[in-house]
């Protein structure tokens, strides 16, 4: 079964505190669906300027991504620059240019739009709407971040109302629940509509909160990061991808183990800046560091 992955394919600028990259492959739709077609045929819905680089088009190609979903604009591509501080989880953003998501209304082809996973990867929830309005998958994911929740709070309520999972970051679940308290912000979510709701806690992991059932996953260990950027977009595409493998109705061990595999997966993107680790790691290589986490993590 399919995932429909959409959102912002960008162009990205980053900095460290060691080194800088330009003319980087970025977005949420990218980091996202490159890590769901580890598990599943995935279908990209976006939007490109005339600048986005043929060479990044041929790297998503690369992974078996069906690009049909994929307008190509006279306009300039969405653009981001940041620069990450000494720890690496600081950032300030440096510049955004909308460009062509400013005015993008995405049309859903008929069979894609029976994906069953649709994952509404980071961008406008009134963009996300009219995705989900096109919609006839099974399971729909969405994400979403501290800029919404400023200056389009009650679309992102009306979106929040129709989606079965939301994956959030722990500052902003805190922000839209209105609380200091994660698990009781990640329980105030799901009473806006998710049946789910996934709280990610960067490098301390992430929390799964559902009626009856909580999951606590920590982060794989690594010795280095080199760049976090997409490392959540990343951790949600993998999640969707495990999701629409599963046979039958989606049931709570099942979002479990795709939390696993989504941070396992956002741990390869760490390693490396843009999606570049994520083009060199095979399924072996996700299987063991997948094995080496339950190692890691299992006490009984």
């Amino acid at each position: 079964m399919s995932v429909i992955v959409a959102g912002t394919i960008a162009i990205d600028d980053i900095k460290t505190p060691t080194v800088s990259h330009k003319n980087l492959l970025g977005g949420s739709a990218c980091y996202a669906a490159i890590s769901s077609s580890f598990f599943a045929p995935t279908v990209l819905q976006g939007i490109v300027g005339k600048d986005f680089p043929a060479e990044h088009v041929e790297t998503i190609k690369k992974h078996g991504i069906d690009l049909s979903g994929v307008e190509f604009s006279e306009g300039k591509t969405f653009y981001w620059s940041g620069e990450y501080f000494d720890d690496l989880n600081t950032r300030e953003t440096l510049e955004v240019q909308l460009n062509v998501i400013e005015d993008y209304h995405p049309t859903l082809d008929p069979d894609v739009a029976k994906s069953r996973i649709a994952l509404l990867a980071n961008m406008s929830p009134v963009t996300q709407m009219e995705v989900l309005e096109q919609s006839q998958s099974d399971f729909v994911i969405a994400d979403t971040m501290d800029l919404w929740i400023d200056v389009t709070l009650e679309p992102l309520k009306a979106l929040l109302q129709k989606i079965d999972l939301l994956v959030i970051n722990d500052g902003e679940a805190k922000q839209l629940a209105k609380t200091n308290n994660l698990i009781t912000a990640g329980n105030r979510l799901r009473e806006f509509g998710p049946e789910y709701v996934v709280v990610k806690k960067g490098e301390h992991g992430s929390l799964l909160f559902a009626a009856d059932h909580f999951f606590s996953c920590g982060a794989f260990p690594l010795h280095e990061v080199l760049d976090p950027t997409g490392a959540g977009d990343t951790f949600a595409g993998a999640l969707a991808g495990h999701l629409a493998k599963s046979e039958g109705p989606i049931a709570f061990k099942d979002l479990c183990q795709g939390v696993v595999h989504g941070t396992v997966m956002a741990s390869f993107v760490c390693e490396a800046f843009s999606t570049r680790r994520l083009h060199e790691v095979t399924p072996k290589d996700i299987q063991e560091r997948y094995d080496e986490f339950i190692r890691f993590t299992h006490f009984i």
